[in-house]
């Protein structure tokens, strides 16, 4: 139940994997010899099933070792390569981490960070943003689906905003990219993060889609033999990539099947908890919401006690992920597992007896020692 973590490798992606693991090991980069000719077609196949999913060309996609390098060779890059005439980036102060560190790396160098706040529903004040672009912003980075929560920003206006404006527009799309549709032209997106082990490949791989018209220049992060056209130097591990295309077409073969399902299985586990249990609010959005990703607060339990308590449930704090291989049985043992839990946990606690008393606790003036 923590697929945002994480997810598990999907059978038809390691059948693709296994002949790169230990029949085709050539370099793809070698160009002299049939072993590095097919893990070349290999890698180029991968890129064109990654394209395909986001409705991008693949001389647009670059491998990666994941999506927080892809985040990190985005934001770096840009800011690095604009820096002479560009000096300001916009973000929000609910991004993942390696986003917020990039940036505040890039405040060591002199650039100056915009940080939007979000609203009480998770998502950003799309007045605050344009209020926010300045005349040297070169970057806006604002991630797809919140990794958290589960709210859906509004990347169609927020791409319209940047393009108005021409300045760069990079999503941090590792939970959204093969769980809902992405075009890349239709959002108005420059760049965009993948991660392989969110959508059933991988670990270790990733990529980073750049535009190339209008053009986007970025600073490589790292020096070396040139790979990728020189966007990021290292040998690409044919195996991950084929994993990372293989995983990509699989998505969009399955999508609208895996949404559907899962959002049968997430009313489930929302409908039967909030029955059985008083004072449960759902956090994020409700409408501009991804269905697997659901992120619940109950009143008067702390969420680290809560989790200690549901030891045998793979858990994030208030956070229950719902994937393509997650059962029916799981999703209803996980339910009783918790309404248990909160139900004991609440006999615990001095505030839940107060109100069964029915005490107000809103009248109650609070001091802090």
């Amino acid at each position: 139940m923590d697929v945002q973590a994480t997810t598990p490798l999907d059978p038809r992606v390691l059948d693709c994997m296994l002949p790169y693991l230990m029949h085709y090991y050539g370099n793809p980069h070698s160009r002299t010899h049939a072993y590095g000719w097919e893990s070349e077609s290999a890698m180029e196949r991968a890129r064109q099933q990654v394209a395909s999913l986001i409705g991008a060309d693949p001389r647009e996609i670059f491998f990666t070792s994941g999506a927080t390098e892809s985040n990190n060779l985005a934001i770096k890059g840009v800011a690095r390569f604009y820096k002479s005439r560009k000096k300001h980036i916009i973000t929000t102060q609910t991004e993942h981490k390696c986003v917020l560190d990039s940036c505040r790396y890039l405040e060591t160098e002199g650039f100056r960070v915009t940080y939007l706040p979000v609203k009480s529903n998770g998502l950003i004040d799309l007045k605050e943003l344009e209020n926010a672009l300045q005349p040297d912003t070169s970057l806006v980075s604002i991630m797809t689906v919140n990794n958290e929560i589960g709210v859906k920003q509004p990347i169609s206006d927020i791409g319209q905003i940047c393009s108005s404006r021409k300045v760069f527009f990079h999503t941090d799309a590792a939970q959204a990219v093969g769980k809902i549709p992405m075009d890349v032209n239709d959002m108005k997106i420059d760049l965009m993060s993948i991660s392989g082990h969110k959508i059933y490949g991988p670990k270790g791989v990733g990529a980073i889609y750049v535009r190339r018209r209008p053009r986007v220049r970025l600073e490589p992060l790292q020096s070396g033999g040139g790979q990728e056209r020189g966007m990021r130097s290292g040998t690409v591990p044919t195996p991950l990539a084929v994993g990372l295309g293989a995983a990509c077409e699989v998505s969009q073969q399955e999508m609208e099947y895996d949404y559907k399902r899962i959002s049968v299985l997430a009313d489930r586990l929302v409908t039967k908890i909030m029955t059985e249990i008083p004072d449960v609010v759902m956090n994020g959005d409700p409408e501009h919401h991804y269905p697997g990703c659901i992120n619940l607060s109950f009143a008067y339990v702390e969420g680290e006690s809560l989790l200690m308590a549901l030891k045998d449930v793979a858990l994030s704090s208030g956070r229950f992920g719902i994937g393509r291989f997650t059962t029916e049985e799981e999703v209803d043992y996980t339910v009783q597992k918790c309404i248990q839990h909160v139900k004991r946990l609440r006999e615990m606690s001095p505030l839940w007896e107060m109100v069964q008393d029915g005490v107000d606790l809103k009248s109650i003036k609070w001091t802090q020692h």
